[in-house]
């Protein structure tokens, strides 16, 4: 680039953009050039910030050293992008490294160079400021989402103007998204949780926006090239490309219109790049005209949740069956510890330590069956009903080819509802589901509170078994150790159960013909799936398969206990049973010594009715 083009160039940039040209001329003046071959650092983390690097030409790469080692990779850029510019404020140290990906001319501005400007031309340098100050902004917006994707921070300072009914905006230049989804993460900073954290429904909203581009060109709706463009946009996403960009709060107001148009923009700016525009270009490819062709957020949006709910649950199925397995595991390991079972907490008749565990595995194993049964109805779609099912601007024949496509890109048989107004209300499905959620989590709550209560101790307590150590238990009682796996998992159980209501109360709350609280619906429970999904696994792989068991004190335990002259009862009667039960209470003594003494039963017989074979499982009378 020659010298007198630098001001035309530096004009294009968010720093300068409001800048005379003349001003632009004495800025220029001030910049350095510099080559910088490929592999070259332009700066690296935790060195002072010196210079604002403008990319001329190239490409750079931002990343990060973890202390652990290795690299990771935050974002990148090309022409017209800059970096550092908050030297101009500090030196304060960078936070990560740049990296040039291949040969490159950055055109650096000093920090010293910029504080001479200060001095000299104070309006100018204040406008520049000014600038400053809004990029860093942004900036610290964006990094206040909680994305998928880190580097989405490190946005490169350019804009695009884009225009919706309520007026323009400027949106980051490299961003997919567009001007509704800038307004709705404004409007919508609830959870701080967004579409990214959840990537089965950005799949699952590529995989509908597919399903409806194939669709419409057949029809001959939409132009062959754009509906393949968009179908490869949708490609990558399903792929996990561009997750980074779904930046909508999951809990918002509009019915999902906000999701739905993260997607729409995202799909159609990727795929004005592959048509070879530039992003934000939408005569050529727009997010309502071309993405959203024959749908409406109404049957678009809950046909994306019911896709990414039927893949969600196939993950939480596969760590429940692991958890099974694992208790399965322990059942087998533990199946001759002789032990008393117990109820209302009180000493009841013996069993096995391996048929505890045993029932633990089968009653969890029954929740994959309930899990799978409520997921399949979500296999039931509205697509095609647009607005509230009527159909109202889709051709008669979209809603079945486009269900057919999406059986294509899915793997899932989903069919189209046979009434669609009702389908386009009724929620009856996120109910039924959540509820097997629930009851999945009852079960495993109350199996954490067996486990707390047989390990309980070690000295005072039951001590039957011995959970992991997993961390020191107190910050003040030496050698003090919890169990902190079952308690976070019963935790994470209180959670999905208050989801529960708050998915009832939602279904309950809609009206006519939409239920506008379909995003808390599903926010929480793919909320309630991960956390079920880490509670078990975390259960699993730091509690369950390091067990041991207390031989010696279950045993203790049968021969000290009362509950041994249940066994008797079928001999020496209940009334004579209780008068033992009684005596053996009032005196400390053991029954076996009182039948004894009593002359009650012989040694062999009382042996062989007091026999671990003979009262852990029936046995003929």
């Amino acid at each position: 680039m020659q010298g007198d083009q630098i001001p035309a160039f530096l004009a294009r940039l968010e720093l300068f953009r409001d800048l005379e040209p003349a001003e632009l001329g004495r800025i220029a003046v001030r910049l350095v050039a510099v080559e910088v071959p490929a592999g070259s650092l332009l700066f690296e983390e935790h060195a002072p910030r010196r210079n604002l690097h403008i990319i001329e030409s190239g490409e750079v790469e931002l990343f990060q050293r973890p202390p652990g080692g290795g690299e990771k990779r935050l974002a990148w850029f090309g022409p017209g992008d800059f970096l550092g510019e908050g030297s101009f404020l500090d030196d304060y140290p960078h936070s990560s490294c740049a990296r040039a990906l291949v040969d490159c001319r950055i055109l650096r501005l000093p920090r010293d160079r910029f504080l001479e400007m200060i001095e000299t031309e104070p309006a100018l340098a204040a406008r520049v400021l000014a600038r400053t100050v809004r990029v860093i902004s942004r900036r610290m917006t964006l990094a206040s989402v909680r994305l998928a994707n880190p580097g989405a921070q490190y946005v490169s300072g350019r804009t695009r103007s884009e225009h919706d009914l309520l007026g323009d905006r400027a949106v980051p230049h490299e961003s997919y998204y567009g001007i509704q989804t800038l307004r709705a993460v404004e409007n919508f900073p609830i959870s701080g949780v967004a579409l990214s954290h959840h990537p089965s429904l950005v799949r699952a909203l590529a995989m509908v926006k597919d399903a409806c581009a194939r669709a419409n060109a057949e029809l001959g709706h939409l132009p062959q090239p754009v509906a393949d463009a968009i179908t490869r946009a949708c490609h990558e996403i399903v792929q996990g490309k561009l997750h980074g960009h779904f930046v909508v709060d999951l809990i918002q107001g509009g019915a999902g219109t906000s999701t739905n148009m993260n997607a729409n923009e995202v799909i159609a700016n990727r795929a004005l790049e592959l048509l070879g525009h530039d992003k934000g270009e939408y005569v050529h490819c727009h997010p309502n005209n071309h993405v959203n062709l024959s749908q409406s957020t109404n049957d678009a949006y809950p046909t994306a949740l019911r896709v990414a709910l039927i893949h969600a649950n196939t993950g939480i199925c596969g760590v429940l069956r692991e958890l099974v397995t694992a208790f399965a595991a322990k059942a087998a390991e533990f199946t001759d510890v002789l032990k008393m079972g117990r109820t209302q907490l009180q000493d009841a008749v013996p069993m096995t330590l391996g048929q505890e565990f045993e029932a633990y595995a089968v009653t969890l194993g029954e929740e994959i069956e309930r899990l799978e049964q409520n997921a399949a109805l979500f296999l039931e779609v509205n697509l095609g009903g647009t607005a509230i099912g009527t159909g109202l601007n889709a051709d008669p024949d979209f809603g079945a080819k486009a269900v057919a496509h999406l059986r294509e890109t899915s793997g899932l048989p989903v069919r189209l509802a046979p009434h669609l107004i009702e389908s386009t209300m009724d929620t009856g499905a996120f109910v039924m589901y959540s509820s097997a959620l629930k009851r999945l989590a009852v079960k495993l709550s109350k199996i954490c509170n067996d486990l707390r209560l047989l390990s309980s101790g070690p000295r005072t307590g039951l001590g039957e078994i011995n959970l992991p150590p997993m961390q020191p238990g107190s910050s003040i009682m030496p050698g003090k150790v919890n169990p902190v796996i079952p308690e976070v998992v019963n935790q994470v159980a209180f959670k999905v159960i208050g989801n529960d209501l708050t998915v009832t109360m939602a279904a309950e709350a809609g009206q006519l013909e939409l239920n506008v609280m379909e995003p808390v619906i599903v926010q929480s429970l793919l909320e309630s799936i991960d956390m079920l999904e880490n509670g078990m696994e975390t259960l699993r792989v730091r509690c369950i398969t390091g067990i041991t068991a207390n031989v010696e004190r279950c045993l203790e335990h049968v021969q000290r206990s009362i509950g041994v002259v249940t066994a008797l009862n079928p001999v020496l009667g209940y009334d004579k049973s209780t008068e033992l039960a009684q005596e053996a209470l009032r005196t400390g003594r053991g029954v076996y010594d009182l039948v004894l003494e009593k002359g009650l039963l012989s040694r062999e017989d009382l042996d062989r009715l007091l026999s671990p074979a003979a009262m852990v499982r029936p046995r003929r009378l």
